[in-house]
């Protein structure tokens, strides 16, 4: 600064700290402000790039399956489709209970009580994939009149695997027994599969 006189002072000590202080404020303002920018724009080009990857509602709709069993009396099976394979949902009969109870101990392959089948809370109805684990044949046994095997369940005729009436591996190449797929009881008639 000059005086009054031309003479060129020092300037005072309190006014360069506040602007060297007001200075460095706005500073962090501008940056803060600029990466605040730049985050919102990040997220803006991000968010549509993800929000693509997310399922249809159409796939949506084929991941889940309903099935009404109100109709389907005891020693009955009816056949569905879930994620584009078929899905037989069978009312066991007392005398099939039974029976298939009294092989939870049995030698298999793939061993699994009835009980481990069927699911908590539910006493009759068995819910599998119609899908032999072999070589993805379609089984017998859930259509009326249809090869039970000789196990009384379901029988895959392409290389002659042997399922019982729970679904278990009894005999033939197939490794595994028939999968059960996630299931809920939506209401007493109404099931809710995937």
């Amino acid at each position: 600064m000059a005086d009054a006189s031309g003479v060129a002072t020092a300037p005072d000590s309190s006014e360069t700290a506040d602007n060297s202080e007001e200075g460095v404020r706005r500073r962090d303002w501008i940056h803060i402000a600029a990466i605040s920018t730049a985050g919102v724009g990040g997220a803006a080009v991000v968010f549509p790039l993800v929000a693509q990857m997310a399922p249809t509602a159409d796939v949506l709709a084929a991941s889940t399956t309903l099935v009404d069993v109100s109709s389907v009396e005891p020693g009955q099976a009816i056949k569905d489709v879930f994620r584009g394979q078929p899905l037989f949902v069978k009312r066991l009969t007392p005398e099939e209970i039974a029976a298939a109870k009294a092989d939870d101990g049995a030698n298999m392959r793939d061993p699994a009580t009835l009980e481990e089948r069927l699911g908590e809370g539910n006493e009759d109805i068995l819910i599998t994939l119609g899908v032999c684990t072999h070589l993805g044949c379609v089984p017998l046994g859930a259509g009326e009149g249809e090869n039970k095997g000789e196990f009384n369940g379901y029988f895959c005729p392409c290389h002659g695997s042997h399922y019982d009436v729970a679904g278990r591996i009894r005999k033939g190449p197939a490794p595994t027994n028939l999968a059960v797929p996630e299931y809920s009881f939506q209401s007493d008639t109404v099931i809710r599969v995937g």
